[in-house]
């Protein structure tokens, strides 16, 4: 089954209150996301996994990109199953992501 999730809901998908803002904000996102209908339906069990390691995938506030990050208080084996898991879900659906120096961030610029 394909699901196309729109703004608002991927924003409730991802915690987010929806105002005008914060969904012309995920419009952006999504635009500026290469192909992103080929993995977004796949966003909310990853930010579910992710939340077992401490992970969680969050609006840019200074790009148009969503982010996946690691809480900053995470432990060395979360860090690495975090890693891991980020590592794992990108070679599964293709994606290209975007390191952020010096923080466990990564943004993610589209499908491959």
């Amino acid at each position: 089954m394909h699901l196309d999730l729109t703004p608002e809901a991927l924003l409730v998908q991802l915690g987010y209150t929806r105002n005008e803002q914060t969904i012309q904000q995920m419009k952006n996102i999504i635009d500026n996301t290469k192909d992103f209908a080929k993995f977004s339906h796949h966003l909310p069990s990853f930010n579910d996994a992710l939340a077992v390691e401490k992970g969680f995938i969050a609006m840019s506030n200074s790009e148009d990109h969503l982010k996946i990050k690691c809480e900053e208080d995470s432990n060395a084996s979360n860090l690495s199953a975090f890693t891991d898991l980020v590592k794992h879900w990108a070679d599964k659906y293709k994606l290209d992501l975007q390191k952020v120096d010096g923080k466990n961030t990564y943004y993610i610029i589209g499908h491959i």
